[in-house]
């Protein structure tokens, strides 16, 4: 079926809201080229577990192509219809299985040296997209935190090495209270500001004591997710033929409850934790690549205003099979391999802080756990400098927010 045959009970097995706005949306997507269309699917079907600001993104694209002219449309998607798809991708059910069209989808494109072409036509779209967008103002500065170093008495080595160019390092910091602090600050600017899913709290091991206004993700809490995935991996890896790609397809199709998650939970929430175990590299495994990847996450979709991750020791390295095998789930912990593993991760959350609108207003700060040391990035801070400034973490953190 190609997208001009679309029927509105095409979309009968969508959750609640993703089927309205399919079908309020109707004539839309009956215009648009089937090499477009199911890449906006795979979006839409999840629309009832996305975040708000995902959501927002997929109702301005969709009021985006209903406001669009029969002219605008060619203009706008001639390079998608000029991709040459094959027969058994357009006879596949690409209305309720969107992602497993685009993962064929895509291996066709490779094969007939076609993926360069769509790849600029995406963009192409994408830049159209982001050129008729408003720009919504935040309601206030982004800031991220990064604790790192939790369990480690001493380390001679150089922390923050890549940030540094970028803000001030601060080397005789008070560090009493310090997490007490970051945390307290953090939910003063979620009651400031008490935007749904847009004040968070990452945490590899066991949390501390925090307000609860918190969006909380804490890695010890999903040890039963992660036993069940671990277990449900060893038992497909076993089977005969089972290979990565087919692994991931699997994975990508589980749902909370397939890993015993509380149905009376938080639906957004729940989704968004299992594909943390489903869709990242290590995270069934490593606490520290769960901490990393679950930061990268949470920028990605929520875009949140407050995001304090604090990284905890992780098992040491073993052979892989010890390490996938969940009788070997807990193993003897690294602090000072978690501290280099938290180091380059706080790294990342500021590059992918930074690709967020309004980040050359944000603001900035990682901390070596129970000492004095850290480093804050902020409009009114210098770049590449030191400080011996005694002060503790809340002067700080409102000296990288002035």
């Amino acid at each position: 079926m190609l997208p001009s045959g679309l029927k509105a009970e095409k979309f009968a097995a969508y959750p609640p809201e993703a089927r309205r706005l399919a079908t309020a949306n109707l004539q839309a997507l009956q215009q648009l080229p089937l090499s477009f269309v199911p890449g906006l699917l795979r979006e839409l079907i999840d629309y009832d577990f996305k975040f708000p600001t995902e959501r927002d993104s997929i109702d301005r694209e969709l009021i985006n192509l209903r406001a669009l002219s029969p002219k605008e449309i060619q203009s706008w998607f001639d390079e998608f219809s000029k991709l040459s798809l094959s027969s058994k991708l357009e006879t596949f059910d690409w209305v309720n299985y969107p992602s497993q069209f685009v993962e064929q989808e895509s291996a066709h494109l490779w094969t007939t040296h076609q993926l360069d072409s769509f790849r600029k036509a995406a963009t192409n779209y994408g830049d159209r997209l982001r050129a008729v967008s408003p720009v919504v103002p935040l309601p206030m500065r982004r800031l991220g935190i990064a604790i790192i170093g939790q369990g480690v008495d001493k380390y001679e080595g150089q922390l923050f090495r890549n940030l540094r160019k970028h803000g001030t390092c601060f080397r005789q910091l008070n560090p009493e209270n310090g997490l007490d602090q970051l945390l307290a600050a953090a939910a003063v600017r979620a009651k400031a500001h008490p935007v749904p899913y847009g004040h968070w709290y990452v945490d590899g091991g066991q949390p501390a004591d925090h307000d609860p206004i918190l969006t909380l993700v804490q890695y010890r809490a999903l040890e039963p997710v992660r036993s069940a995935l671990l277990t449900y991996m060893e038992k497909e890896i076993a089977h005969p033929g089972m290979g990565p790609e087919e692994l991931r397809t699997r994975l990508a199709r589980l749902l909370p409850s397939d890993l015993g998650m509380d149905k009376a939970g938080d639906t957004v929430l729940d989704r968004f934790q299992v594909r943390l175990f489903t869709e990242g590299s290590g995270t069934q495994i490593f606490s520290t690549a769960f901490t990393q990847w679950t930061a990268r996450e949470c920028l990605r979709r929520a875009q949140p205003l407050t995001l304090v991750v604090r990284y905890a020791p992780r098992q040491r390295q073993r052979p892989m099979n010890e390490l996938l095998s969940s009788s070997h789930a807990n193993g003897d912990l690294d602090p000072t391999e978690s501290l280099i593993d938290g180091d380059m991760g706080g790294y990342y959350q500021w590059i992918n802080q930074q690709r967020l609108p309004g980040s050359e207003q944000s603001s900035f700060l990682v901390w070596f756990e129970g000492h004095g040391e850290a480093l804050a990035i902020g409009p009114s801070l210098p770049r590449g400098a030191e400080s011996n400034s005694n002060i503790d973490l809340a002067k700080l953190l409102s000296l990288a927010l002035s």
